[in-house]
């Protein structure tokens, strides 16, 4: 079997590479992926549609240069809306296809108002029965595809509180992202959430956070990007997510898929010299999770 290292992926948020306008600086493409290599990291996910190249061939030789392999993708569905369906399926055909085509195993997928413009309207029962039946339609739409769905739970979406994370365990048998961040957020223990439903994981990212900024979050006085920028988000191991407790409930119930090192971060204070910037979490991640192979004797 291998190692938790070794099923180890890299995201391209985590150097700071996002498309909300303002965000902050957007590292090249060769800066990023080179980094991602050197810290010993062999795959990453898609990251923001369009940063790296969206035609299946070229994003392939584009990864492979680095030695990198692609995992999947993040894709903001519009499932709740009846009147968007063949709109979203789709939309969800041309990324499957991308994903696919660049031998990606992961579809993830985010339940949104709208993939242009996050709201949070309040849902009925007539929109939860929508979302319920796109997820169906979704996940048999990508495995045409031979890709495996999973629903990512995140804030500003349509599944971010605990509340709707297990309407959604209760009322479908969609497979997850366990998001140790945005589940902790949205007050679901990321532990607790390992311990139950671990057969039901496909991915895991791995994200450590401040619970002090998160509760300014949570209380509207800062946004998503504002307590990004303000350090939500820290290195593995140094925040409140119990990283290592999740991690370890989900190897000892034989979880064998990836683990992907996703901390948003935000550069904004001009581009960071070689070897310094985003680089320097990631390598202190990677070396915790290091660290937990050789507590337990991987």
């Amino acid at each position: 079997m291998t190692t938790v290292l070794e099923r180890t992926a890299a995201a391209p948020i985590s150097w700071g590479v996002c498309e909300v306008p303002g965000w902050g600086i957007q590292l090249p493409v060769e800066r990023v992926l080179r980094e991602m290599s050197e810290v010993g990291l062999r795959a990453t996910e898609l990251g923001s549609v369009g940063y790296l190249p969206t035609n299946p061939a070229e994003l392939t030789r584009t990864l492979r240069s680095f030695g990198l392999d692609l995992t999947g993708g993040f894709n903001s569905l519009a499932l709740a809306d009846a009147a968007r369906r063949d709109e979203t399926l789709r939309q969800v055909h041309q990324s499957a296809q991308l994903l696919a085509e660049a031998g990606a195993t992961d579809y993830v997928t985010c339940v949104v108002s709208d993939p242009q413009d996050w709201t949070r309207p309040e849902l009925t029962d007539a929109h939860w029965s929508q979302i319920f039946s796109m997820l169906n339609e979704v996940g048999g739409t990508v495995a045409g595809y031979g890709l495996t769905q999973m629903l990512h739970p995140h804030v500003d979406s349509l599944i971010e509180t605990a509340a709707e994370v297990q309407r959604v365990l209760d009322n479908s048998e969609v497979r997850w992202v366990l998001d140790t961040g945005h589940l902790l957020i949205g007050g679901y223990d990321p532990v607790e959430f390992a311990e139950k439903y671990a057969e039901r994981v496909s991915l895991v990212h791995l994200k450590d956070l401040r619970l002090d900024i998160a509760a300014q979050l949570n209380a509207g006085s800062l946004t998503l990007m504002q307590a990004v920028q303000a350090g939500l988000f820290v290195p593995l191991g140094q925040g409140d997510a119990s990283i290592a407790t999740v991690v370890q409930a989900m190897e000892a119930q034989g979880y064998e898929r990836w683990y992907v090192i996703e901390q948003d971060v935000a550069i904004t204070t001009g581009e960071p010299p070689e070897g310094e910037g985003p680089i320097r979490d990631v390598q202190r991640s990677v070396a915790f999770i290091r660290s937990l192979e050789t507590e337990s004797g991987s």
